[in-house]
């Protein structure tokens, strides 16, 4: 199969902690549909770091950071994010490594970047029957608390990590501050570059839970990862009423990230 073109200014990064198996099949398949990929371990102790960076001496179109200790999501999404601005790299598509994501889609994502670069395109996930009962209804909260603390800006998905960042406006906000590193990544990532007047693209994305026999892995922890959440959401509601009166006055004269 012919490898794709590398792109000068969009690249695929998937950050990857102990996912095991998953990982190189969802690397293989990233790289049927782009170049370049990046993956950065996260502080993995399975062994799929070292054996990824041998795939990648023979492929120049991956490349591979291994991090010493387990940071978090976000964490491993601000290496990768430094590296792409310092490679001249404008645009990074996040997914994540464990197969939820679907790789057939990339091409397409990254086309509408392209195409509007000024905005974030998101990923707003189709739920099939293997999608856990708790966790679809539990994002239902956390959306309904970033359509708020955003003006509705129209963001369909907080969650969902298959999506299109502009590199420089996102790596300025989490170089600014101490959160985003871990599973408040996502959701904190598309409200403050809302606030900065980025216009969110959504686009209609599968997700597919795999079960452990399927070599799915997942590290959400319920009780851990929503008190996050919730502590990340009192921190975006404080930050909303400051701007307030920013947003309506945006909203009112179609300005970004409110314009058509």
């Amino acid at each position: 199969m012919p490898q794709p073109e590398p792109s000068r200014t969009h690249l695929v990064l998937i950050p990857s902690y102990n996912t095991g198996e998953r990982l190189f099949s969802t690397v293989a398949a990233a790289r049927a549909q782009w170049a370049p990929v990046w993956v950065v371990i996260d502080g993995s102790t399975d062994g799929t770091g070292e054996r990824l960076q041998t795939m990648a001496a023979q492929d120049p179109g991956l490349r591979v950071w291994c991090l010493p200790t387990n940071e978090g999501k976000g964490s491993a999404v601000l290496h990768g994010l430094r590296e792409a601005h310092a490679a001249g790299f404008t645009h990074a598509l996040t997914m994540d490594s464990d197969g939820q994501h679907p790789a057939d889609l990339i091409a397409e994502f990254m086309r509408r970047s392209q195409a509007r670069p000024e905005t974030m395109v998101l990923g707003k996930p189709v739920f099939d029957a293997s999608a856990p009962l708790l966790r679809v209804r539990g994002r239902r909260i956390s959306n309904t608390w970033t359509q708020v603390e955003t003006l509705f800006a129209g963001i369909g998905d907080s969650l969902y990590g298959f999506r299109v960042y502009p590199v420089a406006e996102l790596l300025s906000i989490m170089e600014a501050q101490q959160w985003m590193r871990r599973f408040d990544f996502d959701t904190e990532a598309v409200v403050r570059l809302a606030w900065r007047g980025v216009k969110p693209v959504d686009v209609d994305a599968p997700v597919k839970y795999l079960k452990p026999e399927e070599g799915g892995v997942s590290h959400f922890n319920y009780v851990r990862d929503n008190l996050l959440l919730s502590w990340m959401h009192v921190r975006l509601m404080l930050g909303f009423v400051l701007r307030l009166p920013v947003l309506i006055g945006r909203r009112l004269l179609r300005l970004p990230p409110f314009q058509a």
